[in-house]
């Protein structure tokens, strides 16, 4: 997970590009969108991640908050 790539996608793309993206990933097909990412998994991470955020984002939260909540949210599925 990278969160520069995943800031782009959030500053870039609409809420309903994102899913499509992420849909299109995991049905194994190419995104219309540029995700950056090693590979599928790692795109779809990407994808996942900006689409969390971006609801957060819409719904009236900083990015900042809304990203650290999420990196708070991985640790923890994590440790």
């Amino acid at each position: 997970m990278k969160i520069p790539v995943i800031k782009k996608l959030v500053e870039t793309y609409s809420l309903e590009q994102l899913q499509a993206a992420e849909e299109a990933l995991a049905e194994e097909l190419t995104p219309e969108i540029n995700i950056e990412g090693e590979d599928e998994g790692e795109q779809l991470t990407h994808a996942f991640a900006a689409i969390w955020i971006k609801e957060k984002v819409e719904a009236g939260e900083e990015f900042k908050t809304a990203l650290r909540a999420y990196t708070q949210m991985v640790r923890g599925s994590i440790s």
